[in-house]
């Protein structure tokens, strides 16, 4: 009977100590995952392995919102166009001067990347990023950059692969909203 008595207080002394275990990994998990992310804040821990990738994943997600987040709207009228019109040369009227005819509707910008080309007035400075949404021409925003004239006012002429394209796709949208993603060349 007194082996039984010191089994029963051994079981309970360990069930005891385990909840204490159990209670003191719980509070210190707890701190130091507090402690983590006020170092990971703070970038002053010893390592900054990965405090460098979470900064730079951060900046590259504000980098691309900024660039994405319109500087100024306005709203007009989209045409289409083709390089091979009875009045065009195939050459773009702003630098670099492309040849369309070769070169195709998309410009490799270093910011935005592969984006269609358009033309506009002077209104618009060489190299303005626009963006626009036209559900007829794609589901998601159409993004193009300025490198040709012959528009007037807020008119904006997007690049096709023809004159037949444009005019059974594009056609003629009134009071369409442009966003300016960009002015010119630089920001």
């Amino acid at each position: 009977m007194k082996a039984y008595r010191a089994y029963i207080k051994s079981r309970i002394i360990m069930f005891i100590e385990a909840i204490i275990v159990f209670g003191l990994v719980f509070m210190l998990t707890k701190e130091s995952n507090q402690v983590y992310v006020l170092t990971v804040a703070l970038n002053n821990n010893l390592e900054k392995n990965m405090d460098r990738k979470i900064i730079q994943k951060t900046q590259n997600e504000l980098y691309i919102e900024k660039d994405y987040n319109p500087i100024d709207t306005f709203i007009g009228e989209l045409t289409g166009y083709a390089g091979d019109c009875p009045l065009c040369s195939g050459y773009l009227a702003c630098p670099p001067r492309t040849n369309v005819l070769e070169k195709g509707i998309y410009y490799d910008d270093a910011t935005y990347g592969h984006i269609r080309i358009a033309a506009s007035s002077k209104n618009y400075p060489c190299g303005t990023i626009l963006r626009f949404n036209v559900n007829k021409l794609s589901e998601e925003p159409i993004i193009a950059i300025v490198l040709d004239r012959g528009v007037s006012g807020n008119n904006i002429d997007l690049l096709t692969e023809s004159e037949e394209y444009a005019a059974q796709y594009v056609g003629r949208v009134r009071n369409l909203e442009f966003e300016i993603l960009r002015k010119g060349w630089t920001k």
